[in-house]
């Protein structure tokens, strides 16, 4: 690819934004590519966890907004809304992913960058990392589904004061207001988000997948229909065959091996 490294080693694939000496700002090439890997990772049984990290000191920067295929993609053909909804349309296949995904943020991560972070369920940041809503800074309102996902991981006051003031925040900072789940020394980012992505892979696939779409789903729905989404859930559950391994490596007290089946 002419913008992403991906490795693919026991059932966790990942993603190196490879632009460094953009700070791995995105450009249209790059968009088109992660659509097609998140893709390609959804319907790929042997993919079963999704790592994003960035090459060289940075995470990702955001839109490169000196790319000409970058403009081309918000404001060519078709009109700037129908090609806004072309980004839009890459965030959505992160989030719609039915497979666990970790951001390893080594550095900045601003704008688009910092959304795509926040669009993955889990982000280790090292403590070198870095925040920013920078949007209005540069005249710009905040995308890549950043108003959705901002509030529910910080309160709606929160969000808005990231979103209006777009200021870089500190690792330490964005663990302390529930964007990091967790931060780790520079040198140790790799192994620590390794070490969570072999945990996830070795665990069933088919419930990481309905649990994710169902807390995803939990701030649109009533108590009702949450408990009515994890009934069918928990049925599909009973009807695999990963959760008859699950049971008969118990009773046999030995760790089971999962299929996705």
């Amino acid at each position: 690819m002419e913008t992403l490294l991906v490795d693919r080693t026991d059932g966790v694939v990942t993603i190196t934004l490879n632009r460094p000496e953009r700070k791995n700002a995105i450009s249209g090439a790059m968009y088109e590519e992660l659509h097609a890997t998140f893709e390609e990772v959804a319907d790929n049984r042997d993919d079963r966890v999704l790592v994003i990290t960035g090459a060289g000191d940075g995470f990702c920067s955001g839109h490169d907004l000196t790319d000409e295929s970058n403009r081309s993609w918000m404001t060519g053909v078709g009109g700037g809304v129908a090609n806004m909804r072309r980004i839009g349309g890459v965030a959505l296949a992160l989030h719609e992913l039915a497979k666990p995904t970790i951001a390893a943020v080594n550095g900045v991560a601003a704008g688009a960058g910092a959304n795509m972070a926040l669009g993955c369920d889990l982000i280790v940041a090292s403590e070198q990392a870095r925040f920013s809503q920078i949007f209005v800074k540069r005249g710009l309102t905040v995308d890549f589904g950043g108003t959705w996902l901002l509030p529910r991981l910080v309160g709606i006051h929160k969000a808005k004061e990231l979103a209006f003031f777009g200021e870089i925040i500190s690792a330490a900072d964005a663990e302390k207001i529930g964007i990091v789940n967790r931060v780790v020394p520079a040198a140790s980012l790799a192994d620590e988000v390794r070490a969570l992505a072999d945990r996830l892979a070795a665990l069933a696939p088919l419930p990481l997948g309905v649990m994710k779409k169902a807390l995803n789903d939990s701030f649109e729905l009533s108590m009702t229909q949450a408990l009515e989404q994890e009934a069918v859930g928990q049925t599909m559950m009973f009807a695999s065959k990963d959760t008859a391994e699950a049971m008969t490596a118990f009773v046999e007290k030995r760790e089971p091996v999962f299929r996705g089946e």
